[in-house]
């Protein structure tokens, strides 16, 4: 499968979300995660599990992901990622989740996931984890005034 787009949604049905990502701002600078098991860097999120709402699985991430106590969370917007079979490209896959801001206080001084370390950064890492997708969502996260950064703030370490 290939990653055909990224779509956003002011509205989608609750039942479909299945990731919730959190665009993290600490001190004014982005907060990137480091999985123990990749060498690239991802916006802080991940799968909802069952009988959880979003916006729990959204405060459940932003925490074991970069050890967030305090901090103020908001929803952006949902969105999609479409793919496509590579070999027929009539046969195409849309997952749904919902973008959130957060502007973090306080984070804990350990981390105890799966996350190796944070990367607190005025820049974005060139080694994304997944261009195609997070790039967008914070792309669309400034367009809606969201997130306050510096006007060069997308730009590649």
């Amino acid at each position: 499968m290939r990653i055909k787009g990224v779509k956003f949604y002011e509205n989608v049905e609750d039942g479909v979300l299945k990731f919730a990502v959190i665009i993290s701002t600490y001190h004014g600078k982005w907060v990137f995660c480091k999985h123990r098991e990749r060498n690239t860097y991802e916006v802080p999120g991940g799968h909802r599990e069952t009988n959880e709402d979003i916006l729990t699985t959204a405060k459940r991430e932003l925490y074991e992901e970069t050890g967030a106590l305090d901090y103020e969370i908001e929803p952006v917007c949902a969105y999609s990622v479409v793919r496509e079979e590579e070999s027929d490209e009539h046969f195409q896959e849309e997952t749904f989740g919902m973008l959130y801001v957060a502007d973090i206080k306080e984070l804990e001084g350990e981390l105890h996931n799966e996350i190796e370390n944070i990367l607190i950064t005025g820049k974005c890492p060139e080694n994304w984890t997944y261009p195609l997708i997070q790039p967008q969502l914070m792309k669309e996260a400034i367009k809606r005034k969201m997130v306050k950064v510096a006007e060069d703030a997308l730009a590649f370490q």
